[in-house]
Order: C-alpha cells, then sequence, then structure tokens
C-alpha cells in the first residue's frame, strides 16, 4: 500500500503540464489524496480526458485551465482564477517542459529562446505569482522538476539539460527568502520515466538497454513512482526539507 497524506485533503494544488505523463500522474495522485487540483496544459483534450478520468475515479473533478506557459500574463491570470475559485494555493508543481532533442548547430535564436521559454522561464514566474498567496495562508511548499539529463551528459539536448540544470538554482536561490513566510522549495529530478510520449518517441529496445546499463535498480521508472515523492515534498511529512534535490533515477546519476 502506498503512502497516504491526510494533511494533503482539501490542500489547493497547482501543477503545470498536469495533462498527460508526469504531470497527468501528479494530477490523479494529488485527486487521489483529497487535495483540490488546478492544473494548467497546452493539450486541451488530454487535460479534458484526463479531468473526466479522474472525476470518474475519485468523485473529485479537477479544474483544468488551458494555458500556453510561454505566455507568462495567461500564466499569472490562471494562477490568480484557480486561487479565486479553489481557494489559497498550497502546493506548486512546476512540472511542464518539453525534452525535444536538437544537435549544437542546428539551434538558432528564436528556438533557444522558446526553449528556455518552455522549460525554464515559467517556473520563476509562477513562483512569484504564488509567494504572496502562500505566505498570506501561512506557508506552503514549491516543488520544481528538473531531470538528471545534465548529470549524465547526454549530448543531444544541450539547451534542455543547460535549463534543467539552472532549475535547482532557482530552487536555491528562492528558498531562503521563501522561507521567511514559512515556504519549501525543492526539487525533483527524474530519470528515464517511461510516459506514453518517452515510449513513442525515445524509448526503443537499445534505449531501454542504455538506460538498464546505466540504472542500478532494473525497472522502469513509471510517472506514479515521480507522482509519490511530489506527495512526500508537498505534505508536512518534509516539513524541513527545502533547497534540496530527491532523484528518482533507479541510481542511473
Amino acid at each position: 500500500m502506498l503512502a497516504s497524506y491526510p494533511d494533503l485533503r482539501g490542500k489547493v494544488v497547482f501543477i503545470t503540464g498536469g495533462g498527460n505523463g508526469i504531470g497527468g500522474a501528479m494530477t490523479r495522485a494529488f485527486a487521489e489524496q483529497g487535495s483540490l487540483v488546478a492544473f494548467v496544459d497546452i493539450a486541451e483534450d488530454a487535460s479534458t480526458r484526463l479531468a473526466d478520468l479522474v472525476h470518474r475515479e475519485t468523485g473529485a473533478k479537477p479544474l483544468y485551465l488551458p494555458c500556453d506557459l510561454r505566455d507568462i500574463a495567461a500564466l499569472q491570470k490562471t494562477i490568480q482564477e484557480a486561487a479565486a475559485r479553489l481557494g489559497d494555493i498550497a502546493v506548486l508543481v512546476n512540472n511542464a517542459g518539453n525534452d525535444d532533442r536538437h544537435a549544437i548547430g542546428s539551434v538558432t535564436q528564436a528556438y533557444w529562446d522558446d526553449r528556455i521559454a518552455v522549460n525554464q522561464r515559467h517556473m520563476f514566474f509562477a513562483a512569484q505569482e504564488v509567494f504572496p498567496i502562500m505566505k498570506r495562508r501561512g506557508g506552503g511548499s514549491i516543488i520544481n522538476l528538473s531531470s538528471i539529463i545534465w548529470k549524465i551528459k547526454q549530448t543531444d539536448a544541450p539547451i534542455y539539460s543547460m535549463s534543467k540544470a539552472s532549475i535547482h538554482g532557482l530552487t536555491r536561490a528562492i528558498a531562503r527568502d521563501f522561507g521567511q513566510a514559512g515556504i519549501r522549495v525543492n526539487t525533483i529530478l527524474p530519470g528515464a520515466v517511461w510516459t506514453e510520449r518517452q515510449k513513442q518517441l525515445w524509448l526503443n529496445p537499445q534505449m531501454e538497454h542504455e538506460v538498464m546499463a546505466g540504472q542500478c535498480l532494473q525497472a522502469r521508472i513509471e510517472p506514479e513512482d515521480v507522482a509519490q515523492l511530489a506527495l512526500f515534498l508537498a505534505s508536512d511529512a518534509s516539513r524541513m526539507c527545502t533547497a534540496q534535490e530527491f532523484t528518482v533515477d533507479a541510481g542511473w546519476s
């Protein structure tokens, strides 16, 4: 039996990229804990299906708000809308990102700017927006999703690797200031997680062989494995954990 966190019941949780993959697993996991979940995602059909599925499974329907996180004003608006409709946000999960592969020689300035907007910039502004909300309620938890990709020196996604490496810098940079308001900030670094996207695009038999050669534990990492760690970091069970990295990679890095 997996852990249950009674203090998460009734807490408002805001998840970026919560419509599928790791984010979708988090939407379901928090809803199963009785949290009031709001999530944003650009994939409207998948997100609507997930909200309906979670409603059938738990009896509570997550609040889905369509949003392109490259539009910071739109992100700020959705955070305020979620707080107005559900209550003060207690947990922010900065999950959204896109790990498209790219060669160094193919990168243009426009591509660079877009990848930074997709994988990095919105995390700062989401944290900035929830800060006064969490301060008002007396504390909260911010969870930033990074990746082990920059630790294992993977070569086919340099901008993604750089942006993911910078995320723990953001975590540590704001943990001190936010801590004065009782807000904890931590980073999760997933390894090779078997989302549907990953299985379709990257995780072929050769890739699986390479992954298993790197991992100490010879099993696939599922989105739910990352979601379970997010529940811990969101709950009072981790009340003295902040400014830290938590890795879910089966020992690869």
